[in-house]
């Protein structure tokens, strides 16, 4: 994704065996570093079905969901007994 000299990411889910480039199982949102403050768009309720789901996801992905709040959101939904909780989105 992206072009010369201005990076573009996608956030999807794909098998741990997969090659790198290789196909993934779903996108959930997008990382573009090139703009100011960086953006980070990630689909919360896909996340975390995925996550739920027993997902692991890399250091970098793990990165970008905290600054999405989607961790925020997973924390304060356990910690609430697993009642949905309102993202303020």
């Amino acid at each position: 994704m992206g072009a010369k000299k201005k990076p573009f990411y996608r956030i999807v889910v794909a098998e741990a065996s997969a090659p790198r480039d290789g196909g993934f199982i779903a996108t959930l949102g997008y990382y573009d570093p090139g703009t100011d403050p960086p953006t980070v768009e990630v689909n919360t309720e896909e996340a975390l079905q995925w996550l739920d789901r027993g997902a692991k996801p890399t250091d970098t992905a793990r990165s970008l969901l905290r600054r999405a709040g989607v961790l925020k959101v997973r924390h304060e939904r356990r910690k609430s007994g697993g009642a949905p909780v309102e993202s303020g989105e």
